[in-house]
């Protein structure tokens, strides 16, 4: 499933990268783990959905776009200038407007996507205790997903695969795109799960 063909139109070097995807495909751990090993500043996306936004996902009602505008607005604010060289941003960027909206704030920008079947998803979001987001919503994601394969600049990756191993394979597609890491690449050994 993992898809690392060269694409002539990814942009070089890349000053940031959104690993996205469904809720539950690990975002927030590949992220943090691909922030440390860059060197680079993580922001996650969840944290800046608005209040309005967040009783709407806990009550199990999908947001519209209308409810992501804004929050879209606010995420392509933090990847305009990229900070201590570069931005590891979670986003789960599910169509390809919410994608070019991230692109148009930062023409140096890669995807990570974290690719997930359904029932993977299902059972992730019902295993995470506290999180806002109700399972309920799971579907709607996958209903709303465009793929991003064959967008420029984004690394396809199956988000069964270890979180050190998909963290590792994000870090020398960006390193390779001509980005200067700006700490040591050793990758710490992380569990498997999400």
């Amino acid at each position: 499933m993992d898809s690392a063909i060269p694409n002539n139109s990814q942009p070089r070097p890349l000053r940031a990268i959104v690993v996205m995807g469904v809720s539950g495909c690990g975002k927030s751990s590949v992220a943090e783990v691909c922030a440390r090993s860059l060197g680079w500043t993580l922001h996650e996306g969840d944290a800046y959905h608005s209040p309005a936004s967040i009783a709407k996902m806990r009550a199990g009602i999908p947001l519209d776009d209308a409810d992501r505008a804004g929050w879209l607005d606010r995420l392509a604010e933090l990847l305009s200038a990229p900070e201590n060289g570069g931005v590891v941003l979670t986003c789960s960027a599910l169509r390809r407007r919410y994608r070019d909206r991230l692109r148009a704030a930062c023409p140096s920008l890669g995807f990570v996507f974290l690719e997930l079947d359904y029932d993977a998803a299902l059972a992730r979001v019902q295993a995470r205790p506290g999180h806002f987001f109700s399972p309920t919503l799971v579907a709607d994601q996958f209903a709303t997903l465009e793929s991003p394969r064959g967008e420029p600049a984004v690394l396809a990756l199956d988000a069964l695969r270890p979180v050190a191993d998909l963290a590792a394979s994000a870090v020398a597609w960006v390193s390779a795109s001509g980005a200067r890491p700006a700490a040591d690449l050793t990758l710490p050994v992380l569990g498997d799960a999400e």
